[in-house]
């Protein structure tokens, strides 16, 4: 929903909440700016009326000057800056800078701590404009445009707070719906070893080695038991977070047979933990517990209910790479194009400590799961 702005005047311009009654002037300023990748007539409306985003135009007597789009994504605290038109007749004049600015209030009035961006390197303009208003490039975006042209990716905090503890975590992307598991995995695995290669065939390797076979549908998912031992054939020490013994999601499972093979994997999955000196922790546990693990090296995976990002209620892991007094920040290896989500949307993404609780916590048995990945074993 949209949130509630009131008109703002500068001079001659006024900036307001974008309506329907705009959106023939949007397409036709959209169609000025911009020669690809331009945001249609039924996506303009969308973003006036369903979206989880903001649209504000900015308005000189009749004529629409220009327009600022920022994207919010459900559970977290990270706003996107996803589009910002000025029309040719008033480049030059600031509106760009008054625009941005206008991003910015945007995202603090919900409590944003980034706000993103990517950009075309070769629109040199904006790109000045971006560094020159404290943006600092983070990343690029390979084949991004319509024209396969590679994309710029530039964030700015707009809270003044940074993570006081942190850990280098290069980013993978889940190839697969089911392989959150072992995307999280090679994550945490390459911030421990960055000469480990991140691929696809190491992807559904971890996940033939970690998955329970079954799901209440669909691919199996993986326990933090598989990840674990997975772990430790590459040579890393992993530490198990439980608060129950049993194998995850049996309530979810309606078939006796299905049942019988949960129990049996995790039962396999005991015994060879048993062989091996992967900790393991039966007690519930808080977003206090994970930091302090983050704090002395390690890098912790945590099952989370997905709910509080995308209204779906499948489990689903992610990576806890920095912390502060308000915030955690987390790698999700899920970019969901369906939520309009980039892959600079998915990474070191801040979440609330109180949201961040309520999301270690899954379904009504409040079940919760973490694996913390340490360095690996020396002789």
């Amino acid at each position: 929903m949209n949130a509630i702005t009131f008109p703002k005047t500068t001079s001659s311009q006024l900036i307001r909440l974008a309506t329907l009654e705009d959106v023939d002037k949007l397409v036709a300023l959209e169609n000025l700016c911009f020669s690809g990748d331009r945001i249609n007539r039924r996506q303009f409306r969308w973003m006036i009326t369903r979206a989880n985003a903001q649209l504000n135009v900015c308005m000189e007597s009749d004529e629409l000057t220009g327009y600022v789009l920022v994207l919010f994504h459900k559970g977290t605290s990270l706003a996107r800056l996803y589009s910002l038109a000025v029309s040719p007749l008033h480049r030059g004049s600031g509106l760009g800078r008054l625009l941005l600015d206008e991003a910015a209030q945007m995202a603090l009035s919900h409590q944003c701590v980034y706000l993103r961006l990517e950009v075309d390197p070769r629109n040199v303009k904006a790109v000045a404009l971006y560094e020159r208003n404290g943006y600092k490039l983070f990343g690029t975006h390979e084949d991004y445009y319509q024209d396969h042209g590679d994309a710029l990716r530039y964030q700015k905090r707009i809270l003044s707070t940074s993570p006081s503890i942190s850990h280098t975590v290069p980013y993978y992307e889940q190839t697969l719906d089911f392989s959150c598991g072992p995307a999280s995995l090679i994550m945490a695995m390459r911030a421990l070893d960055p000469s480990l290669q991140a691929d696809r065939t190491l992807e559904l390797q971890l996940w033939r080695e970690a998955t329970t076979i079954y799901m209440t549908s669909g691919h199996g998912g993986c326990s933090p038991h598989g990840l674990a031992l997975a772990a430790h054939r590459r040579g890393f020490h992993a530490r198990l977070m439980l608060n129950d013994s049993g194998p995850l999601f049996l309530d979810g499972v309606r078939r006796a047979d299905k049942k019988a093979v949960l129990e049996l994997v995790h039962e396999d999955f005991l015994t060879q933990i048993g062989q091996t000196d992967i900790e393991v922790s039966y007690a519930g546990f808080d977003s206090a517990a994970l930091v302090t693990a983050l704090s002395s090296g390690c890098v912790p995976l945590v099952l989370i209910s997905s709910w509080r990002f995308n209204d779906n209620k499948a489990p689903h892991w992610v990576v806890l790479v920095a912390a502060d007094d308000s915030f955690v920040y987390l790698h999700d290896p899920d970019v969901d194009a369906q939520l309009s989500k980039a892959p600079g949307d998915t990474q070191s993404v801040p979440v609330r400590i109180d949201d961040f609780e309520r999301m270690i916590h899954f379904g009504q048995s409040r079940m919760q799961a973490a694996m913390c990945l340490c360095p690996p074993l020396t002789e």
